[in-house]
C-alpha cells in the first residue's frame, strides 16, 4: 500500500510499512541519486551555449522563445543578470564582472560550450542606472548603447576565451528579437 503520489518504496516507508532491506534499497537509490550528477560532469558533458541574459521578468518568455526557435532548449547553460551584457561590462556594476567571467570558464570546462549568446532587452534599467536616463532616450539611442555594450563585450571575449563564438541579440518588450552584430 502507498501513500498518494509516492512511489512504492516510498510510501512504504513513509507510512511505516518498511523493514531493513527496504531501507537499504531505499539508502541505495537515494546514493546513486546523489552521484549521478558527479559522474555526468566526470563524463565532459557538451552543450552548445551559455546564454547571458537579464533578470526583467517582462523579458524571460521572448528569451525562451528565442532559444526554442534556435533548436537550443536543453543544449545551453544559463547566466542572469541585471543588464545582461550591460552587467557584465559596464564601470557601475564592476564587483559583478568577475562573477560572470568564472561562470563562463566553468561552464566551458564543464560543458564544452562553442559560444555564448548574449541577448540585452528595450527599456532596460540597468542601461539607464549604468549610462544614465539618456541611454534608453530613443530606439535609435537604446540600440546604439546596445551596439557600443556588445562590442565591449566582444573585446573581452576575444581576450578571455578566444575559442568561443559569441552572438548578440537585443529583444524588445514586445518580444521582436534583433540580432546585432
Amino acid at each position: 500500500m502507498t501513500m498518494l503520489g509516492t512511489c512504492a518504496c516510498c510510501g512504504e516507508i513513509l507510512a511505516g510499512h518498511y523493514d531493513r532491506r527496504r531501507v537499504l534499497q531505499f539508502a541505495g537509490a537515494a546514493g546513486m541519486a546523489a552521484a549521478f550528477p558527479f559522474a555526468a560532469m566526470a563524463q565532459g558533458s557538451s552543450y552548445e551555449a551559455m546564454l547571458l541574459s537579464c533578470i526583467d521578468p517582462r523579458t524571460q518568455e521572448s528569451v525562451r522563445a528565442h532559444m526554442q526557435k534556435q533548436g537550443l532548449i536543453g543544449k545551453y547553460s544559463q547566466f542572469t543578470i541585471a543588464g545582461a551584457a550591460i552587467g557584465v561590462v559596464a564601470p557601475k556594476f564592476n564587483a559583478w564582472h568577475q562573477a560572470f567571467w568564472d561562470n563562463l570558464a566553468a561552464t566551458v570546462q564543464l560543458h564544452n560550450i562553442k559560444k555564448v549568446i548574449a541577448i540585452n532587452h528595450r527599456d532596460c534599467g540597468a542601461s539607464r542606472i549604468a549610462y544614465g536616463n539618456a541611454s534608453t532616450a530613443s530606439p535609435e539611442v537604446e540600440t546604439k548603447t546596445h551596439r557600443m555594450v556588445f562590442a565591449q563585450l566582444r573585446q573581452q571575449m576575444a581576450r578571455r576565451q578566444p575559442k568561443l563564438g559569441i552572438e548578440t541579440g537585443l529583444v524588445a518588450l514586445d518580444g521582436k528579437m534583433e540580432m546585432l552584430s
